[in-house]
């Protein structure tokens, strides 16, 4: 699987149970080699987090994250995918 294309992507998280937060960082740190940027937002009016997570792997990688994160009680995901992936990147973006 090291030659496998990877894909930029951003996932979108909203965590609505707080004690689903220790699972949810430890699965992201599992993740972490291919992780470019974490960003998250404690909305304490409405007792949630927002986290916006950016990465940089196969999409198999990316869809396993999501999928584990948005299984967790009170976690929902969202994933939006570049067109851009390794392989066009190295012909300079020609599909």
């Amino acid at each position: 699987m090291e030659n496998a294309p990877t894909r930029i992507a951003l996932i979108g998280i909203i965590v609505e149970d707080p004690s689903s937060v220790e699972k949810l960082n430890a699965t992201l740190h599992r993740y972490s080699p291919y992780i470019l940027g974490r960003m998250g937002i404690p909305y304490r009016e409405k007792n949630v987090s927002i986290i916006s997570i950016v990465m940089d792997a196969p999409a198999n990688e990316i869809s396993a994250l999501s999928g584990k994160l948005g299984m967790m009680p009170g976690v929902s995901t969202k994933t939006i995918y570049s067109k851009v992936t390794s392989e066009t990147a190295k012909d300079g973006g020609t599909p």
